[in-house]
């Protein structure tokens, strides 16, 4: 559907294709030719790819037809259209981190995107970002902005902005993000898709570039609960090179949970930050329509997990560290706005970086309590879904505000938490439409994704199509 209806995945979601891939009723080849064609199309709407990598897309997808052919089995993700943030290590290709210094070119993929090739996923192309990761607008002053598929106008969020427009349009199926303060979950609210951020240490960051390592996180960003779930059951689990990584098994989500036992958790005043006007319209909408479902809404008083906290002290002294040897090199070779953050994270010290690392672990505390008395806390995703590009404010209760704290101010704390959580648009609810933060306790990433789906089935939440939607094509006939 074009008309802003919720989105049909049957043919086009990631387990359909790789279905319909695995059956011999489309070839992986086919598949592939219309994605990198849509995404080719879409660059100069849309500039969502730093890279588009057509001949190692088609020839992954030559060799998945081939194995089906001979009948020799093929992975979970066979011939599914994947995109990658262009700081995340593909052997062969440069990895710009968005950024104006030599890209390198590594030897050796990433964790992450061994295991989606070992899936047999079809990695597309590299997505689009704000340079280095550290911002939220995805406005990269040397690659061009990414653009909002739901108006070209509007940034995308960020980092991970490319991701985001790339799922949003049609031109992946599904795509990998980094989130170090939201950079996954900010994306996908922006563009009315579902964002996983995962527990800190459940999927590897060996082979991504930091930010601050002691929060990244790699996660899935798709059109559906069911994509975001696919992708996370492949890239997750241990690995012995990445010093954050844990051995906690990996428990991928079963059916979606029943509504009317839960007990959600809406955190005061931290839920209270002032939003636009229609999205705490639609957050208090979504809370009485889960209350409707027989899920008990419990309110909290939870005064430390309130923004923002000591978000600063506690990340800025790490970015110092990843950047400070660039940084005396060649600063002029920074864009003017992350300039001006790395100029700034040089201004904390040790002492406030031991506050920060105090008041982390308080929170934590905290959070862990709460999550014995509810199963998951709920927020809205972003305090606004509407950043023009090339605007620095956006309005927010009425008042024109910078952009960077109020695309923060829900996700951030939870990166300090290190626990899972996951962004939901919330079905009919705008252009682009609002999301639904949800976040879990650690390692119950699947807890999460089953609530996720059952919000999806009971109508509350739901990706619609946006105006700048790829072409259709024969796979949504």
């Amino acid at each position: 559907m074009a008309d802003g209806g919720v989105d049909d995945h049957a043919h086009e979601g990631v387990v359909g294709i790789a279905a319909v891939i695995r059956s011999g009723a489309r070839s992986a080849v086919e598949v592939t030719e219309e994605h990198l064609a849509a995404a080719e199309a879409s660059q100069d709407a849309l500039n969502a790819f730093t890279l588009i990598d057509a001949e190692g897309a088609l020839r992954r997808a030559e060799d998945i037809d081939q194995r089906i052919a001979a009948r020799e089995p093929v992975g979970r993700l066979a011939g599914v259209p994947i995109g990658i943030k262009d700081l995340i290590d593909q052997a062969g290709l440069p990895n710009t981190n968005g950024a104006n210094f030599p890209a390198p070119i590594p030897e050796v993929s990433a964790t992450c995107v061994r295991r989606l090739e070992a899936a047999d996923a079809v990695l597309i192309g590299r997505t689009g970002l704000h340079e280095w990761a550290f911002g939220f607008s995805s406005e990269n002053p040397w690659f061009g902005p990414v653009r909002n598929p739901w108006d070209a106008d509007l940034s995308p969020g960020g980092s991970s902005g490319g991701s985001a427009t790339a799922v949003a349009a049609g031109l992946v199926a599904a795509s990998l993000g980094t989130d170090t303060g939201g950079s996954v979950r900010v994306p996908a609210a922006q563009c009315g898709i579902v964002g996983l951020k995962v527990t800190h240490g459940r999927v590897p960051l060996t082979g991504v570039t930091p930010l601050a390592a002691s929060v990244d996180s790699v996660g899935p960003l798709g059109r559906s609960v069911a994509d975001v779930a696919a992708i996370y059951a492949v890239v997750a689990g241990d690995d012995s090179a990445d010093p954050w990584s844990r051995p906690q098994r990996v428990v991928s989500p079963g059916a979606p949970t029943s509504l009317e036992h839960l007990r959600i958790g809406v955190p005061h005043p931290w839920s209270d930050q002032p939003v636009a006007n229609g999205i705490r319209a639609t957050f208090d909408d979504a809370l009485d329509a889960i209350a409707a479902t027989g899920a008990a809404v419990v309110h909290l008083d939870l005064p430390e997990l309130d923004f923002p906290g000591m978000l600063n002290e506690a990340m800025y002294p790490e970015v110092a560290r990843v950047h400070r040897e660039r940084w005396q090199s060649d600063p002029d070779r920074y864009g003017p706005e992350v300039r001006r953050r790395v100029e700034q994270v040089f201004d904390y010290t040790m002492d406030d970086y031991i506050d920060g690392l105090r008041w982390r672990t308080h929170m934590q505390s905290v959070a862990w309590r709460a999550l014995g008395e509810v199963d998951v806390l709920v927020t809205p995703t972003v305090a606004s879904v509407h950043k023009t590009i090339g605007e620095n404010l956006v309005e927010v209760d009425g008042e024109m505000v910078p952009y960077r704290p109020a695309m923060a101010r829900f996700t951030a704390p939870v990166n300090h938490l290190k626990f899972p959580a996951l962004a939901l648009p919330l079905a009919g609810s705008g252009t682009p439409p609002a999301s639904l933060q949800l976040i879990g306790a650690p390692w119950l990433e699947h807890h999460l994704l089953e609530i996720g789906a059952a919000l999806e089935n009971a109508g509350i939440a739901g990706v619609a199509r946006p105006p700048l939607w790829r072409p259709s094509t024969s796979s949504e006939s």
